[in-house]
Order: C-alpha cells, then sequence, then structure tokens
C-alpha cells in the first residue's frame, strides 16, 4: 500500500510556514495521542502517521527532498513499516524526538495527564529511551545502476549490541534493579510553593538517567554500555532514478544504543559514477555520435550504446552537424514513478585532419559543386535552440 502524501496527512499546504505545520502537527497529536485513545489501534496508527509526516516536513533539508522526490526522497519508497523513512518509528521514538510538542523532552511524562487525570502509560511512560547516533556512508553507482535500481551489499563498522548481556549492559539479570529515587518511572516530581501557590514540575531522574533501572554489576564485555564495537553487512535497496547528491536512511541501521535503546539510522549518500560515454542532463541521457561526411551524407546505420545495451538508428541521407535524435523511454526513471526520460543522440560530423594526395584531389574536385556549398535553411534553428526544445 503507498503511503499518503505528508501534506494531506497535517492538512497543511505546501507552502506553509514552519509554525503553520507544527501547530497542525500538535492538533492531531493531541486528537489522537494514546493517552485519549486508549487501546484504539487506528488513533495510534494516526498518531504515527502524523509524527512521520511531521519529523519530515519541520526538517528544511528533508522536507526539500520531499518536495523534490516525493517519499522515495527521504527513504519512504513504499508502504508503512521499517525499511527507509520514519515508517518503522515507534512510541519511544516520538516521544523522545518532539519533546516540544509533547512538553517532556524524552523524561518529561506525559503532557495528558494533567486533561485526563491519568497516571502514566504502564508506569513508564517518563522513562528516557537512549537513542543510538546515526550513520552516513557514501555508496557508488553507475549510470545502469541508477537506471534499473541496485540491491547493494554493504559491511558497516559501528557500535552493534552486545552479544555476552542481550545490551542491557549488566552481568546478568539479578543485576538490574529498579531505581529507588524514582521507583521505576525514571523521572522525578518536584512540588515547589510559589507566590500563585504550588507548582508541580517533573523531571529526568538524576540517579538512572531516566532508564527506570540501575546496574548493580557491569558486563564484563561492554563494561555496563550494552554496545560493543563490531561489523554489520548491511542490505540496501537503491531506488531506480536516484540521483548525485541525494539522501536515503535506512530507520535503526545506524549505531545501537546504550542499554537497549533505539537503534540510529543509517543515512545513504549516493555518489554517481561518471559513464565513459553517455552523459545525465536531469533524467535524460545525451550521447555524441561522430559521423564522417560520407556517412552523413549518403545515410548511415549507426548503432549507439544506451543504459539497457546497444540499439541501431537509422542516419537519414544529408543528415547535418548539430541534429538532435530522440529515442524516446530510454533515459532514466523518475523516483517512484512510471515515467522515463528519454536519450538525446547529437550528431557531430567528423572532419578528417589529414588527407592523402588521392583524398584531396577528389574533394578539390567536389569543392566547386553546386551540392557542397553550404545553404543553411530559414528555418533550420541553432544548436541551443535545438537543446532548449529537447529539454523543456
Amino acid at each position: 500500500m503507498s503511503k499518503r502524501d505528508y501534506y494531506d496527512i497535517l492538512g497543511v499546504a505546501k507552502n506553509s510556514s514552519p509554525e503553520e505545520i507544527k501547530k497542525a502537527y500538535r492538533k492531531l497529536a493531541i486528537k489522537y495521542h494514546p493517552d485519549k485513545n486508549p487501546d484504539d489501534h487506528t488513533a495510534e496508527d494516526k498518531f504515527k502517521e502524523a509524527a512521520e509526516a511531521y519529523e519530515i516536513l519541520s526538517n528544511p533539508e528533508k522536507k526539500q527532498r520531499y518536495d523534490h522526490y516525493g517519499h522515495a526522497g527521504v527513504g519512504g519508497a513504499s508502504g508503512g513499516g521499517g525499511g527507509y523513512g520514519g515508517g518503522g518509528m515507534n512510541m519511544e521514538d516520538i516521544f523522545s524526538q518532539f519533546g516540544d510538542i509533547f512538553g517532556g523532552g524524552g523524561g518529561g511524562g506525559s503532557p495528558f495527564e494533567s486533561f485526563f487525570g491519568g497516571q502514566q502509560r504502564g508506569g513508564a511512560s517518563g522513562r528516557r529511551v537512549a537513542k543510538g547516533s546515526n550513520l552516513r556512508i557514501k555508496v557508488k553507482l553507475t549510470l545502469e545502476e541508477i537506471a534499473h535500481g541496485a540491491e547493494k551489499k554493504i559491511k558497516v563498522n559501528k557500535q552493534v549490541v552486545c552479544k555476552t548481556c542481550d545490551g542491557s549492559g549488566a552481568k546478568d539479570k539479578s543485576s538490574i534493579s529498579t531505581c529507588k529515587t524514582c521507583g521505576g518511572n525514571g523521572s522525578v516530581r518536584r512540588v515547589t510553593n510559589t507566590i500563585l501557590g504550588q507548582m508541580q514540575t517533573t523531571s529526568t531522574c538524576p540517579t538512572c538517567n531516566g532508564s527506570g533501572s540501575q546496574i548493580t554489576s557491569k558486563c564484563t564485555s561492554c563494561h555496563g554500555e550494552g554496545t560493543v564495537r563490531g561489523e554489520e553487512t548491511i542490505s540496501i535497496n537503491i531506488p531506480a532514478g536516484v540521483s548525485d547528491g541525494m539522501q536515503l536512511s535506512m530507520s535503526g541501521k545506524g549505531n545501537a544504543a546504550p542499554n537497549g535503546g533505539i537503534p540510529g539510522d543509517l543515512i545513504i549518500l549516493i555518489e554517481e559514477i561518471p559513464h565513459e560515454t553517455l552523459k545525465r542532463e536531469g533524467n535524460n541521457i545525451v550521447y555524441d555520435l561522430h559521423l564522417s561526411i560520407v556517412d552523413a551524407a549518403l545515410g548511415y546505420s549507426a548503432e549507439v550504446p544506451t543504459i539497457d545495451g546497444r540499439a541501431k538508428i537509422k542516419i537519414e541521407p544529408g543528415t547535418q552537424s548539430g541534429k538532435l535524435l530522440r529515442l524516446k523511454a530510454k533515459g532514466i526513471p523518475e523516483v517512484n514513478s512510471y515515467h522515463r526520460g528519454d536519450q538525446i543522440i547529437h550528431v557531430n560530423i567528423w572532419t578528417p585532419k589529414a588527407l592523402s594526395s588521392e583524398e584531396r584531389s577528389m574533394l578539390e574536385k567536389l569543392r566547386d559543386s553546386p551540392n557542397f556549398k553550404p545553404q543553411p535553411g530559414k528555418n533550420d534553428k541553432s544548436f541551443f535552440e535545438k537543446m532548449k526544445e529537447y529539454f523543456e
């Protein structure tokens, strides 16, 4: 199932200001918040969908890529749930990333408790969940791989979950205890007397740093961190039509987080390897075909390279230098679309630089021939006019 448009999800226009986008998201977040809709999976899905849309549209760089390339530009090539983009966000992701919306900064409990009088969900909504750092890698692609899409298996050196303690950071299960300061909530509440009365504030527990638990005996392999340096082979599916400099992201494929937290993302930077004979112009491919004067005058059947192999084209008699020929749909496809660019063939007439005495004599005889004198027509367009016409 294809993803919905992020602007439609938030109900905002493409030219909406950051404040308007934030306001629209906050409205939806309040409407579909789990505290307000307990055990309502539809509301939870809409809550996550709105959070994913806000994650992209509130980030200028991600928003620009989305406006140009759609979901594929930010990694959301298809459907929800993992893979590229924000589809794999869980509830901890959302609360930890959007502290300015939910008022907790990742450790302040639910802002809806004061509205609905409820307890923290599961007694743990104040817990701070650590998030691993993002990783950036560069993937080089040939023009053919860009045109058809590619699967790359990359070995990535990064922080991985410690196998000895399974990421807990503790020597064994008995070495983990509930934090006595916060009682396992991950946050502490303080009541301050002010001129307006009592004011209650919530902050991250200073003893457990928001985790809700304490390690009494650390794992000897990771020394209590829950992660160690390691290597992982990651399979990356590159969609067809990406361009040089485009960034894709894979959720949860970055560095593992300490103590079983949320792993970071893997950011993939696309680098295009220049082709020997073909040049990319947007989604079109340009090829320079060099013909002899004889072939151009008499006509010729030429074979040219394309990103799909080689193709035969017919050169009509009397073809002029600078003529542009088009091979429909032989270019690069648009990301996440069936539309494909063309291949443009630029004809160049090759003039010999060295002549034998016999060749020179033959050409001298043709010099004064009427058919060998330039006779450009009034309707003949210049090379730049032709290029402009093809690429508009």
